[in-house]
């Protein structure tokens, strides 16, 4: 027996009014401003025709300020799962256009559905947020919903890859969320995320403010640090979501996308010879290192413009998906600060987390000097870095490439830190501090009487580095694994990656390491 003609046309209808969202007037208004829709942003994620819509006929059940009268399409938020490259992925988009996609407990209720299903499914969770905030219609329910959801972030957070979107207005206690997952993309216009506004900010303190300097895009992914990309619209931002996903495994019991070939082409690469300066002083752009070991020369930065004395981002090298993490000599000359050591501290721990093996490209003269960084915690900050490589159970390789002192070098993942295999360049350094410091505290009565304290320094400095700062002296002392030129360090990489696929690490039994935070 067929189905019924008129219930077949209710469904249409129905179907039809929540597929509509805020109407057509609402979606050309934002076309015009170069913007996508709430559906056209889960359209341009998935694969044509593989996303499975949940909770298109979802409705609240506020009864107060005139709310029983009101339809509100898919309760302003549209959740489901689809596929991207071939492997299954669940999201929402939040939508602007129906009651300006702000959170009552039905929007929340299907957006912990999605994440509940991406945890027992093990997929990557994927969130366009573009919200006014609280429904406060619904009140202190509204309230509730948001913490259901902080609480599922964090149910998920190093079980699937989560990576949040701001492609519109991101406030109060709604920016916790993406700040809970482990990728924050913000459109570089239309987007703002704050929890105080400049208003409020305003009278509460007396500073006047705007919200270019305190929620924009610039603002997070340069000062804050909240985001780790800024996209230039909302096609750009859904295009950087599939990069990052090309690198990420689906859930943290699967190894990440690798592209091994049978066979390894083992040759070396000249480029590298010529990429350092003969001076050890002169800075040069660790990412043209990089470049040259990536395969293809295929990097994601994570977090470019903030903290950028260090980078981190992936790669692959001889196929294997690769976390590098470098100093950055162009600024800062590479030291170790305390947004820097927060950057690295996290990337390593999100690499670890999802079975992403970690290249260490070291150049540092030192955690940075100075009273702000000593007040602001540099201690507590730089042991980040410290704990994060020393429980960090994935391949790790570190590769001294020029300066490497003190304490800032255990912090780069030394084999005392647990590094799997340290290589050294010729013209690594390797010592307790850098030959001009040790010399002047070493040589002070020596230096005192020299008729040309200038030259005699640069004397002595010059044989401190040859005798106790050689990578000889490491190597010799088994600090270091092997020394190599600079054009055979891709091979040896490779080689090393390739040779630690099947690496498994145990620790002791226990909730969870106690990190400085």
């Amino acid at each position: 027996m067929a189905i019924s003609r008129s219930l077949a046309e209710e469904l249409d209808k129905r179907r039809a009014a929540a597929l509509e969202g805020g109407g057509p007037a609402k979606a050309a208004d934002r076309h015009a401003k170069g913007r996508m829709t709430a559906r056209e942003r889960i359209e341009a994620l998935y694969a044509a025709g593989t996303f499975q819509e949940t909770g298109l006929h979802a409705q609240h059940a506020t009864r107060h300020f005139g709310m029983e009268k009101k339809s509100i399409p898919a309760d302003g938020v549209i959740t489901g799962t689809g596929f991207v490259d071939g492997r299954p992925v669940a999201a929402f988009s939040q939508d602007f256009g129906v009651v300006g996609g702000t959170l009552g407990e039905m929007h929340s209720r299907k957006i912990c559905l999605v994440l509940d299903h991406a945890l027992k499914a093990g997929v990557p969770v994927v969130g366009f947020n573009d919200s006014g905030g609280a429904r406060i219609q619904e009140g202190v329910g509204a309230l509730s919903a948001y913490g259901q959801v902080f609480y599922r972030n964090v149910q998920l957070s190093g079980v699937v890859p989560q990576i949040s979107v701001i492609a519109g207005p991101c406030a109060g206690g709604a920016a916790y969320s993406p700040a809970l997952t482990d990728f924050v993309i913000m459109t570089r216009e239309h987007a703002q995320m704050f929890i105080c506004g400049p208003e409020v900010i305003r009278a509460v303190t007396g500073q006047s403010t705007t919200m270019d300097e305190i929620g924009s895009a610039e603002a997070h992914g340069s000062v804050s640090g909240n985001i780790h990309f800024i996209a230039e619209d909302d096609a750009d931002a859904v295009a950087i979501v599939h990069r990052l996903l090309s690198f990420l495994p689906s859930n943290n019991m699967m190894d990440p996308p690798h592209r091994i070939e049978p066979d390894l082409a083992i040759e070396d690469d000249p480029a590298l010879d010529a990429l350092l300066p003969e001076d050890p002083k002169s800075a040069y752009d660790v990412r043209q290192v990089i470049a040259r070991l990536a395969d293809e020369g295929d990097f994601l930065e994570v977090m470019e413009g903030f903290a950028a004395n260090l980078v981190v981002g992936f790669g692959r090298v001889g196929g294997v998906v690769t976390g590098f993490v470098a100093n950055q000599p162009m600024v800062k000359a590479g030291a170790l600060d305390i947004d820097a050591s927060d950057k690295g501290a996290r990337f390593v721990r999100l690499c670890n987390v999802f079975n992403i093996p970690l290249v260490t490209l070291v150049d540092v003269p030192g955690f940075l000097p100075g009273v702000a960084e000593e007040r602001r915690g540099i201690i507590r900050h730089g042991a980040k870095m410290l704990f994060a490589y020393a429980s960090a159970t994935v391949p790790k390789i570190t590769v001294i490439m020029r300066k490497a002192y003190g304490g800032a070098y255990l912090a780069m993942c030394s084999q005392d830190m647990g590094a799997d295999r340290v290589i050294a360049w010729p013209s690594a350094e390797i010592a307790v501090m850098g030959a001009e410091g040790a010399v002047n505290i070493l040589y002070r009565k020596d230096l005192a009487e020299a008729e040309d304290r200038a030259a005699r320094a640069q004397e002595l400095a010059e044989e401190y580095r040859a005798e106790f700062a050689s990578p000889y002296l490491s190597a010799g002392r088994l600090f270091v694994s092997d020394i190599v030129q600079p054009c055979q360090t891709r091979s040896a990489i490779a080689l090393t990656l390739r040779g630690l696929l099947s690496k498994r690490e145990t620790r002791p039994p226990k909730k969870h390491g106690n990190i400085p935070l």
